[in-house]
């Protein structure tokens, strides 16, 4: 396999199937799948590792040729185009769904095409299992399928059907093969185990599956109630959210990928392939914003399986596997190069039992949201819910790590005050609104005194700005949901000084800092990090609740264009405004989505601002 260059983060697809994902490159290759779930262990992971991570690659054999990638509209089908003066070639890649049947056979399916002119094409089928830790062997069943297994003590299996013959070498698949201008060849890559496997190498399957995989997701994102004046990208953003929920449990995770860092070279790299409570809860308010009250019913449901699930534990974990399951730590792959040499590369997290209060605030927040406007909530679930209120008076003004997972000691972080105010609140609107019965004197006491404390000793009256932490001098971007989640008016004097603050400290243009590095505290990493894309979404929403409609529009415009070439966000932007981080990143995303309905609306009520147009 060669030792070609990491392309940019900005030029990875995704394409998925509600149970895991495939992250494509430019050229025509499959770098980064787990298999069969989400996080499951690799099969691919050339992202991290151009030489023994694995790939699947389709490419045709054209000098100096100019690629370019494009999603069919409306889809998530994914076409990677290649243009030469030798000819034009198209890889149309996709993982089938069917709306009509939830247990269909997961398939990644490719199709190779010659456009214009006869191309030749080559084939590499390298899977190494197990993030590369284990070997495996391949057996030809006939001309056009390969078997590969896995050398573990619970063996994967994969099929390989093609409508051109393959061939072994070196334990992995390959084929070279002419299509004539028209032509084109079909590629399926099957779990052998998995009931009617052998469907999938039936003439014809390819093209049906197409079929039915671009109507799913057409039906779907028909169903979106946005229509404003950035409609492509919000679908955009919607298309990729669904990606990154599960059919099967209902969960939602933060990103599809591990590896990818937040500095080139550096340490900072994460694995987000699971299911954040503070993550999952933002999306799923974005999704009930859009319409999509059944996938926000979904999360729902794997919510109340967390907060009942042991009814004499009044405590959330910070994280969970998709299946609500717990994270084990973690690991480093130190036989992966990393990320143009960012290593290690970790999976799992060690910040699975960290404290950190401010998940009570966003769970409360979706949970009230939900029986507001989706469905009533259960007795039982209220009766859990009643003692994580409980639980937020009692550890409300302890110290923690916060949002951005602090690894160094815990201290009495802003953000973490600010959510805990949000999760009482809510309880106190469900027993006032729903009649349902709760401690409630004693939660409007704890609410308080949590708003009083904030607004007395968090203020820094020195530099007319909230800090970071109790003690403090440092500010934080994170501060910026305060009129977002109603503890303080967007239009407050005291808040518009405070956001004049922030605009001067942590603010460049429309890229927004989530903090200093270094500054206040260390987090026992080495190296820098870029601007963070939810904060600059959370900035751009409150720059237009404040009335500065123009400014606030011309912000969001700019940040459209740090989107990659198909239109995703990545977790963090570098100088260059490169893609840094895992991507696409639900909470860039959703963030996103929430200014384009924020500015929609406000400028919709401006005589002067009905101007259509802008991106998308």
């Amino acid at each position: 396999m060669p030792h070609d260059p990491f392309p940019p983060i900005s030029a990875y697809g995704i394409i998925g199937d509600l149970r895991t994902v495939a992250l494509l490159g430019p050229n025509g290759a499959v770098e980064s799948m787990c298999f069969p779930h989400f996080d499951s262990p690799s099969i691919f992971a050339a992202h991290v590792d151009r030489k023994n991570g694995g790939r699947f690659q389709i490419e045709p054999v054209l000098d100096d040729r100019a690629e370019k990638q494009l999603y069919l509209p409306d889809t998530n089908v994914l076409i990677t185009r290649f243009l030469s003066e030798d000819g034009v070639a198209e890889v149309s890649s996709f993982m089938a769904l069917d709306e009509a049947d939830e247990a269909i056979p997961q398939a990644l399916v490719r199709r190779a095409k010659s456009v214009i002119g006869d191309v030749r094409f080559s084939l590499t089928f390298a899977p190494r299992f197990d993030y590369g830790r284990a070997s495996h062997h391949v057996t030809a069943l006939d001309a056009h399928t390969l078997l590969f297994e896995s050398d573990q003590e619970v063996p994967l299996r994969l099929l390989l059907h093609s409508s051109v013959p393959l061939e072994i070498r070196n334990r992995d698949g390959a084929a070279e093969f002419l299509l004539l201008e028209g032509e084109h060849a079909s590629f399926i890559m099957r779990e052998a185990n998995a009931p009617d496997a052998a469907s999938c190498g039936h003439e014809g399957y390819s093209a049906d599956a197409f079929k039915r995989t671009c109507n799913f997701w057409r039906r779907w994102i028909g169903r979106c109630h946005y229509n404003g004046r950035w409609r492509e990208s919000v679908h955009r953003a919607a298309l990729a959210l669904k990606l990154l929920t599960s059919r099967q449990y209902g969960s939602i995770i933060a990103a599809p990928c591990f590896g990818f860092p937040n500095e080139i070279g550096g340490v900072r790299n994460w694995d987000y392939r699971y299911t954040w409570l503070r993550d999952a809860s933002f999306s799923t308010y974005a999704l009930m914003r859009l319409g999509y009250t059944e996938e926000a019913g979904a999360f729902m449901k794997w919510l109340e399986d967390r907060i009942t699930e042991d009814e004499d534990d009044a405590t959330l974990k910070t994280m969970y596997r998709i299946d609500g399951s717990d994270i084990d730590g973690e690991v480093h792959l130190d036989h992966f190069e990393g990320y143009r040499h960012s290593r290690p590369v970790r999976i799992g997290s060690t910040n699975h039992d960290q404290k950190q209060l401010d998940i009570y605030g966003e769970v409360m927040d979706s949970i009230e949201l939900f029986d507001a406007t989706g469905s009533p909530i259960s007795h039982r679930l209220w009766r859990n819910i009643r003692e994580l209120a409980n639980h937020v008076c009692r550890h409300a003004h302890e110290a923690d790590a916060s949002i951005w997972e602090v690894r160094s000691e815990n201290r009495h972080f802003l953000y973490s005050r600010i959510m805990s105010w949000v999760a009482l609140d809510r309880a106190i609107r469900l027993t006032t609104k729903r009649g349902l019965p709760g401690p409630v004197a004693d939660w409007q006491k704890s609410r308080d005194a949590i708003y009083e404390e904030v607004f007395d000793e968090f203020w820094d009256p020195d530099q007319g700005a909230f800090v970071q932490f109790k003690g403090g001098t440092a500010l934080d971007a994170s501060s910026l949901v305060m009129p977002l989640v109603r503890m303080i008016s967007p239009t407050d004097p005291q808040w518009l000084q405070h956001l004049d603050a922030l605009s001067h400290t942590l603010v460049h243009d429309s890229l927004v800092d989530r903090y200093r590095v270094g500054e206040a505290f260390s987090d026992c990493l080495e190296g820098k990090e870029g601007s963070f894309s939810i904060c600059s979404f959370w900035y751009i929403e409150c720059v237009s609740r404040s009335g500065d409609l123009q400014r606030a529009r011309l912000l969001f415009e700019k940040m459209l264009g740090y989107a990659s070439p198909l239109g995703l966000f990545s977790e963090q932007l570098g100088k260059r405004g490169e893609c840094l981080g895992n991507i696409p990143q639900a909470f860039s995303h959703l963030a996103m989505i929430s200014a384009a309905f924020e500015l929609d609306h406000r400028l919709n009520e401006e005589p002067s601002s009905r101007i259509s147009g802008g991106k998308g």
